[in-house]
């Protein structure tokens, strides 16, 4: 079966482009391509979807906006496009919900990697992004965690997600089973009052050693 993709970008070249390009891989679905997160919206409240694909700033209703709603709608997953300027609306994303975050000049197979990735259950962020909103992050909050609240077994588990590896990865690295790793990571979201993996690794990628 078919990746559904719903594109939202106000810029029409970059929407057309990534419309044509994505509609090109044959596990992908193009539904639909729209100009603002209330189109995007609208459609979705008559389609069904798997991966939704959002421009982070937007006309009408934003990428961080229409990514909370999408959340609460449980309409599908979301992965932001951004450029290097938007650290607080990447943030934000993170906090509603999103699960990839890619910069716009990434190239097309790369952006049909993170779509393949985010619909079978992983968190896709590019290295670079991630390290930019991590030292923003620790930059203003010096209140971060005490790591003693974790497990020596749970600090191994973090190091593994701030590598960007997906449960069955960490399985194979640690020699455990993923139920187990499931069970670890939601012990951290429980004490960290995080929601999702991807904010593990933006909390904790440059004071895990």
């Amino acid at each position: 079966m078919s990746i559904r993709l719903v594109i939202g970008e106000d810029d029409s070249l970059i929407r057309e482009s990534l419309k044509i390009i994505l509609s090109v891989d044959k596990d992908i679905e193009v539904l639909g391509a729209f100009e603002n997160g209330r189109e995007v919206l609208n459609f979705l409240e008559c389609n069904d979807s798997d991966i939704i694909l959002l421009d982070v700033r937007m006309p009408v209703l934003n990428g961080v906006l229409t990514t909370k709603e999408i959340n609460r709608l449980n309409k599908g997953k979301v992965i932001i496009l951004t450029t290097f300027d938007e650290d607080e609306y990447i943030r934000d994303a993170i906090k509603f919900g999103a699960k990839g975050y890619l910069l716009k000049n990434t190239k097309p197979d790369k952006i049909i990697d993170a779509i393949k990735m985010v619909h079978e259950g992983n968190s896709v962020i590019q290295e670079d992004v991630l390290k930019k909103i991590s030292l923003g992050i620790i930059e203003n909050n010096s209140d971060l965690e005490d790591l003693s609240i974790f497990t020596d077994r749970e600090k191994d588990i973090i190091k593994e997600i701030c590598k960007g590896l997906s449960n069955k990865e960490i399985s194979k690295e640690l020699f455990i089973s993923e139920g187990t790793i499931k069970n670890y990571i939601t012990s951290i979201l429980q004490k960290t009052n995080l929601t999702h993996r991807t904010q593990i690794a933006i909390k904790y990628l440059n004071i895990i050693k």
